[in-house]
């Protein structure tokens, strides 16, 4: 009998002496080009076509809100964000558009939904960075999709803010 319990508390404490590793929690990151902006201005304003997609992509965002934006230091960038910012209270914090490596990994520490407003130009390589699908060439009419790179597999979803 003795000997029997000694065996049982052994396990027991093997057990709660055993470390498990849950799988690692990696956020939701939503990655976006700024809206739409006038062709070949240097930092132009979103035009009212883009303030209105802006304003959609507010309520796009209704079952998966961020936590946090990462927007750069341009205009038409930081108003891509701003009515999500200002709908659910995110705080927005500014990135360089030229070091991409610590803009992903920064957006992989993050606990939650990530949005990051990017660019023609940095888009692609964001999602490749994530481990998404790389998409092709952003040309200047690209505007209002929005990529989805999620779970340990790295899956990437695109889809459009509804016109």
């Amino acid at each position: 009998m003795l000997r029997r319990l000694l065996i049982i508390f052994s396990v027991l404490l093997l057990a709660s002496c055993a470390t498990h590793t849950a799988p690692s929690a990696t956020p939701n990151v939503y990655v976006i080009r700024h809206l739409h902006t006038p062709a070949g201005a240097q930092d132009p304003d979103l035009t009212p076509e883009g303030k209105a997609s802006a304003q959609r992509l507010a309520t796009w965002f209704q079952r998966d809100p961020p936590r946090v934006i990462y927007v750069s230091a341009t205009k038409r960038a930081q108003q891509t964000a701003a009515p999500v910012a200002q709908r659910f209270g995110t705080a927005t914090r500014v990135y360089n558009p030229f070091d991409t490596p610590s803009l992903v990994a920064a957006a992989l520490r993050e606990r939650g939904t990530v949005l990051i407003v990017g660019h023609s130009n940095t888009v692609p390589d964001i999602i490749e960075q994530l481990g998404g699908t790389r998409p092709a060439a952003l040309v200047h009419e690209d505007f209002g999709d929005v990529w989805r790179v999620s779970g340990p597999a790295h899956d990437t979803t695109r889809t459009k803010v509804s016109e």
